[in-house]
């Protein structure tokens, strides 16, 4: 995309994000790098989508205007503008001087940013926009929500969440700080990510299968194994060859295909055909990169296997159970908070291939089993993660937020 269509683009969304006199709505400012698409993004679209416009007005901020989540909010008619500072920091950067020079220099044209469009929170939804935008919402002396969708032990959580945000929002009970005397503990609720019920229950899975199977070119009654997310070394994608492998070892009659849905970081994609040709399953790997919709490629596996640890709560996890998919999942992180294991999923030991190798088998061996499985996941999740719910418990901070008055801010930043 040229850079005058972005300025193009833009200036349509401020004009039709402007508030003009006597509109009292909410102003929630969510700002994203951009450069990068996970369930974070997925998760914040479900919200902005839903907000109630008649109290809020959301103002999506991106830096990065031709990455892949401006084409993800493109495609999905969610309104942006271009941030007012260019540079970003990297992901997983170090945490040095330079990083420190980065973050202040951005701070006045951010607060200016702000004032200027009448804010009155700034949610934020990842490591990086977290302190840079949470900085510049306390400069400008707005409410500052810190939506935590990671690791509780990260630095972020641990070092800058106790003293920066107005209020913290974990993902799951494993996601939130520690309580101690330097934590958020105190100002964090578990609110669960949101999932569109009514569009994941129209997926037809015998289709989506019948489209998957022509794509990857295999036979009809092959079984599909996913592993859907960015392969990452949390992620364990390595972990889901070596048990694709003790699954051959243990069921030589089961024809199968293993498909990574998602991008890679790092180089994890060239290991992990490395590893499969290793352990002699090259030929049923296959690596279908970031796919969106996502839903009819999960509806058509036959299990999906989260070898992730210390996984917050994957998007991926609950859509499965929607979609009639069996989830056989690391019994680490928040996973435990929605499996239990033989009810609504399976939970095995973590960095176990055989023990994935087995419930596979288990699942695969038993269609009565697998049937109790299904049909229980979906009850359950429908009960526990609709967007409604999400709604709710979001504005409901939102609201408590306003309610708390403006926070005292630095003075002379940002001033006109």
């Amino acid at each position: 995309m040229t850079s005058s269509t972005v300025v193009d683009f833009r200036s349509r969304e401020v004009e039709s994000q402007s508030i003009g006199k006597g509109d009292d709505r909410v102003v929630v400012c969510f700002p994203f790098i951009g450069d990068y698409v996970g369930g974070s993004h997925l998760s914040a679209l479900g919200l902005i989508r839903n907000l109630p416009r008649s109290r809020f007005l959301p103002l999506v901020v991106l830096h990065d205007t031709d990455g892949p989540v401006a084409d993800l909010f493109r495609r999905e008619g969610i309104e942006f503008e271009a941030a007012p500072v260019s540079n970003r920091l990297e992901r997983a950067g170090a945490r040095n001087g330079a990083a420190a020079v980065n973050v202040v220099r951005t701070l006045p044209a951010l607060v200016r940013f702000l004032r200027a469009r009448n804010t009155a929170i700034v949610h934020t939804n990842d490591g990086r926009t977290h302190l840079v935008w949470g900085l510049a919402a306390r400069f400008a002396g707005l409410k500052h929500l810190w939506h935590h969708r990671g690791d509780p032990s990260s630095f972020g959580l641990r070092r800058i969440a106790p003293w920066l945000p107005s209020r913290v929002v974990a993902v799951s009970r494993f996601a939130s700080p520690r309580p101690g005397l330097f934590s958020a503990a105190d100002k964090c609720s578990v609110v669960h990510s949101p999932f569109d019920i009514t569009k994941l229950l129209g997926v037809e899975r015998e289709d989506a299968r019948s489209k998957v199977i022509a794509e990857v070119g295999c036979p009809p009654d092959t079984r599909l194994i996913g592993y859907v997310g960015t392969l990452v070394d949390r992620k364990r994608p390595l972990l889901f060859v070596e048990a694709l492998a003790a699954l051959r070892r243990r069921e030589p009659e089961i024809r199968f295909a293993g498909l990574f849905l998602g991008n890679a970081l790092n180089g994890l994609d060239a290991a992990a055909r490395a590893r499969a040709e290793a352990l002699g399953v090259g030929e049923c790997i296959h690596f279908m990169g970031f796919r969106h919709p996502g839903e009819p490629w999960i509806a058509a596996l036959d299990a999906l296997l989260v070898t992730a640890v210390k996984e917050p709560l994957g998007r991926t996890l609950i859509e499965a159970m929607l979609l009639g998919t069996p989830v056989i999942a690391a019994d680490s992180g928040g996973n435990p908070e929605v499996v239990v294991d033989g009810e609504t999923g399976m939970l095995v030991r973590p960095d176990d291939p055989d023990e994935f190798a087995r419930a596979c088998s288990d699942l695969f061996n038993n269609a009565a089993y697998r049937d109790h499985i299904v049909e229980t996941a979906r009850a359950e999740a429908r009960s526990r993660f609709s967007i409604e719910r999400h709604v709710l418990a979001i504005t409901a901070v939102y609201d408590e937020l306003v309610g708390m008055g403006a926070s005292p801010s630095p003075a002379g930043l940002g001033a006109a």
